[in-house]
This record gives structure tokens, C-alpha cells and sequence, in this order.
């Protein structure tokens, strides 16, 4: 579901990104040129050990084509990347690849951390695709790859409540909500029609459907308390027409491990993902899970503003010493048919369309399937989401909690949208 579905709460950084606005000031301009010797380039990322292992078979393939370029790699998990990259950037020791995720994107770019990637080619990427990685500011990052929020099923368990799915074309949330009802009141119990649909991703998709949005461009909020408070009154209707667990089950799930969720264990017909999650889900049940559009207002799939997220970005020092070689080396990481088959679908579907129809054939099942996905809704997907803007990292924890407690009944869903907005802007202050 959702909420499981995201990264584990952003690390604190902000006594370094304090420092950081300090230790830009001194930041020199003037056209880049290409270095005449060797170069060494440094190239951080998080991730596990397969992933580690891949991204060195990426530098050795870059390499080997450009022996006067060494590339050192620097790795680890996710719990201390950004704090180690807050101090190095804010002592001006900042690597010169960075890969990068959304909610840290906005405060880095606005600090003047990032180089503006102007030599990357973005010309085969869909236009939602590439504007993911640009700020008011410039094209500070490349998507690595591409993700959209899905809902996936569970055929056995939806088969076994004796309902179908609607058309995910045309289905609406109102339908959403009664199928994943009579799914809980039909199945055996402990068996729920919907997992939790919370946190920053959802939400955003709901507000965009009704004419608004989580951020602005501005790096403003693109809603107010009353468009929050119609979203946690759906909150409550999907409570109270047991469309999803109870909000025990909810929170305890919400901090399970992906394997221990309620789609891997077979407890949820329904679920609120990322797409990229399909082969891990798929595997941890065991079943042939499939892979369904969100449902929308009007019942119109070209409508329901759906969007493309970037599960990681490629970004620059603005400090690095090469900024040519950096963006070569970028550019092969983005645009490379090579680099796309060595990678397949570690980081995401590759977001240059004719790099995702070179590896299509290379994937597994599971991942064909997300690319095909990733395809079929080109003609369907909005505009990108605004950049999150600087502070923004504890937003969808907000989110989360205020839903929880509304489906605690602990509190109105007035209440929710009042006090969640107050902590968000307290937040991007």
C-alpha cells in the first residue's frame, strides 16, 4: 500500500543544509570547457548490494569507451546517504554524480547545489518524464527511472470473494469503494478488498483530479484546508464502508517490511503501489498479481491526471570540476542502449522511450509487464508534479498520521484538514 510503499522517513539534515547556503556563496560562473587529460569523477548512490554491483558494470561499460575518465564509486543505504551528502556538499566536497531522489531535489536545486544539466539529451523522453527533474529554476535532474502509482490485484482473492474488477479505464472512486466492500464482506476473515491509500503520492493524485495539487510551482501549496478536508472525508467513508482495514491493521502494516504487507501476504485483493513494485509483491505472494490504473472522478482514465514519478534522478555537483565529462557520463546513463540493458529495471523503466523498447525483451515477466504498463498510459499521463520544495521531506508522514487518526476516529476530518496543513506550512517555513 501506499504508505508502506515509501522510503523509510528522510534522516534530519537540516543543521548541514544550514551550513550549505554558506559554503555556495562562493560558487564561480562562466562556460564550462572539456579537461585535455584524465579525469576522475565521483559518483555516489544508495541501494543494495545488486544494485551496487550493476552500477559498477555501468562505470566499467563507460570506461572502456573513455579511458582518459575514471569514475569512483561511492555507496551505501539509504538511512545515511543524506546525511553524508549534506556535509559533503556543505564542506564543498560534494561528489560529482549524485543520484538523487524528489524530496530532497527542491532544496538542493533552490541552495544552488546542483549543476543545471543543460547537455543531457531529453529529447527521447516523454515530456512528464523530463520535466520531472526541472525546477522554476532550470533541468537540475534526469529521471532514472520512470514509476506510476498503480493499484495492483490479487485475481485469487477477488476471485474467491465471488466480485470482478471494474473497467480500470473507466471505473470511478465510488466504484473503487464499493468493490473493495463487498470484496471485505464476502471474503473470509482478515481478508480486506483495499489496503490503505495514504501519504504524499495518493494524495496529490486525488487533489489533481479535483483541479488542484499538493505543491505549486511557486514551491507553494496547491490546495487548501477545504480541498484537504473533502480528502479525509473520503478517508472516512472508505473507514466506515469497511473498503479498507481497520486502522490497527492499517498502522501496523504501514510500518511492515514490502514482504510483510498485506498484497505479499495475501490479505489485500487491492493495493496502493508504485509500479516498480510489482516483481518483488508478485514474488512474495506468490500469485499473478495484476496491474490496474487508479480509478478517477469522471470515470475517464485520459482524465484521472495521472503522473509519472521519477524513483530516482541523476544530478551534479555545481562544484564539480568537469562539468562536461559529468554530463557525458550522465547522458550515457540516461540515453545508452548499453547502460539500459546492463541496469533493465533496477532504477525504474528506463525513461528514454527507445531505451525501454531496446530492453523490453531483456526483462523479466513481471517487469515487462510494468513497462507495458508504462506505455500504454503515455497518452493518459498529466503534467509532471511541481518539484517538492525545500522542507517538504516530512510531508507525507504528515499526511499518513492525519489519515490514520481520522480512520482511528479520533479525530474529524475537519480537524484533519486544518491541523495538516498547518504542520505542512509550519514545515516549508
Amino acid at each position: 500500500m501506499l504508505s508502506r510503499a515509501r522510503k523509510s522517513r528522510i534522516p534530519k539534515v537540516a543543521a548541514a543544509m544550514a551550513v550549505l547556503a554558506l559554503a555556495l556563496s562562493g560558487c564561480a560562473g562562466g562556460s564550462p570547457a572539456a579537461s585535455d587529460g584524465p579525469v576522475t569523477l565521483r559518483f555516489s548512490w544508495w541501494g543494495s548490494d545488486t544494485r551496487h554491483k550493476m552500477t559498477q558494470k555501468l562505470i566499467d561499460a563507460y570506461e572502456a569507451k573513455n579511458p582518459n575518465i575514471k569514475i569512483e564509486g561511492e555507496y551505501g543505504d539509504w538511512s545515511g546517504y543524506w546525511d553524508k551528502l549534506a556535509t559533503q556538499v556543505a564542506s564543498q566536497d560534494a561528489p560529482d554524480i549524485i543520484q538523487m531522489d524528489a524530496q530532497y531535489l527542491g532544496e538542493y536545486a533552490e541552495r544552488g547545489a546542483l549543476l543545471e544539466l543543460k547537455d543531457v539529451d531529453l529529447s527521447k523522453f516523454d515530456q512528464a518524464a523530463a520535466d520531472a527533474g526541472r525546477t522554476e529554476g532550470g533541468q537540475y535532474a534526469v529521471t532514472a527511472g520512470m514509476n506510476a502509482l498503480v493499484v495492483l490485484a490479487n485475481p485469487a482473492l477477488v476471485s474467491a470473494s465471488g466480485m470482478s474488477l471494474p473497467d480500470d479505464s473507466s471505473w470511478t472512486w465510488d466504484e473503487y469503494m464499493k468493490t473493495a466492500a463487498d470484496i471485505t464482506s464476502k471474503s473470509k476473515e482478515g481478508i480486506y478488498g483495499s489496503g490503505a491509500f495514504t501519504g504524499d503520492a495518493s494524495f496529490n493524485l486525488w487533489m489533481r483530479q479535483h483541479g488542484k495539487s499538493l505543491f505549486a510551482t511557486d514551491g507553494g501549496l496547491g490546495f487548501d484546508e477545504a480541498d484537504a478536508t473533502k480528502y479525509f472525508e473520503m478517508q472516512a467513508e472508505m473507514r466506515d464502508a469497511k473498503a479498507v482495514p481497520p486502522a490497527s491493521v492499517m498502522t501496523e502494516d504501514g510500518s511492515a517490511p514490502l514482504d510483510q504487507q498485506g498484497l505479499a501476504t495475501n490479505r489485500f485483493a487491492m493495493g496502493w503501489v508504485w509500479s516498480n513494485q510489482l516483481a518483488a509483491l508478485t514474488k512474495a505472494s506468490g500469485q499473478a498479481l495484476e496491474i490496474h490504473r487508479p480509478p478517477s472522478v469522471e470515470g475517464d482514465a485520459s482524465k484521472a491526471e495521472q503522473f509519472y514519478k521519477a524513483s530516482q534522478f541523476w544530478s551534479a555537483s555545481s562544484r564539480s570540476k568537469h562539468p562536461v565529462e559529468t554530463q557525458k557520463f550522465i547522458d550515457f546513463l540516461a540515453n545508452s542502449v548499453e547502460a539500459g540493458e546492463i541496469g533493465l529495471a533496477d532504477r525504474g523503466i528506463p525513461g528514454n522511450s527507445e531505451v525501454r523498447a531496446a530492453v523490453g525483451p531483456k526483462l523479466t515477466p513481471t517487469d515487462a509487464l510494468t513497462a507495458k504498463f508504462i506505455d500504454d498510459i503515455a497518452d493518459e499521463v498529466g503534467e509532471a508534479p511541481a518539484v517538492p520544495p525545500a522542507g517538504s521531506s516530512s510531508v507525507s508522514e504528515v499526511l499518513t498520521r492525519y489519515a490514520n487518526e481520522v480512520h482511528f476516529s479520533r479525530i474529524s476530518p475537519q480537524d484533519a484538514g486544518k491541523k495538516s496543513i498547518e504542520e505542512i506550512k509550519s514545515s516549508l517555513n
